[in-house]
């Protein structure tokens, strides 16, 4: 992440799972829109006290309206600079990104996302949990029908090279 970029989407409750062949289970993290980059990050520095309350306004922000492009107050660029200083965190250029979409499903929205990084193919699914179950592993039980357009034309807008 360079100093003078900013945060143009940022989700929570965001489940992400593996569409490579022989994946299982998935990873509940946060979804973050830069001017420059899209970062999945699921190890965070932020209190768990935050999340939740944002993961609450959150899903009553998307029965209002259905738009990806929101911002959470309380998480900033310094909060992500730190977050992003986990190497398990993922950042990515708008052109690594090789495909972005989305589809509607019965169940919730997804957005398709495939990018190659450190020589391999990497195609991922994500969705926006509304509700949780904890035990015996956290899964989302419902997700949320969300408007990924907008979301996915800003970094189409911004790639250089398609491949």
């Amino acid at each position: 992440m360079q100093s003078d970029e900013k945060i143009q989407a940022h989700l929570v409750s965001v489940w992400r799972e593996s569409k490579n062949f022989f994946s299982i289970g998935g990873k509940e993290g946060m979804l973050i829109l830069t001017d420059k980059h899209l970062m999945f990050v699921h190890k965070t520095e932020a209190k768990m006290k935050w999340w939740q309350a944002i993961r609450q306004r959150q899903v009553i922000n998307f029965l209002k309206s259905k738009n990806t492009m929101i911002h959470h107050d309380g998480y900033v660029e310094s909060n992500l600079i730190q977050d992003l200083e986990n190497e398990k965190n993922i950042q990515l250029s708008f052109d690594e990104i090789l495909s972005i979409s989305h589809k509607e499903k019965e169940w919730g929205n997804i957005l398709l996302l495939e990018y190659e990084k450190n020589g391999k193919l990497q195609k991922y699914q994500y969705s926006i949990a509304q509700d949780w179950v904890k035990y015996p592993i956290k899964e989302p039980t419902k997700y949320m029908k969300v408007d990924w357009e907008p979301f996915v034309q800003y970094i189409k807008d911004r790639q250089k090279s398609t491949k």
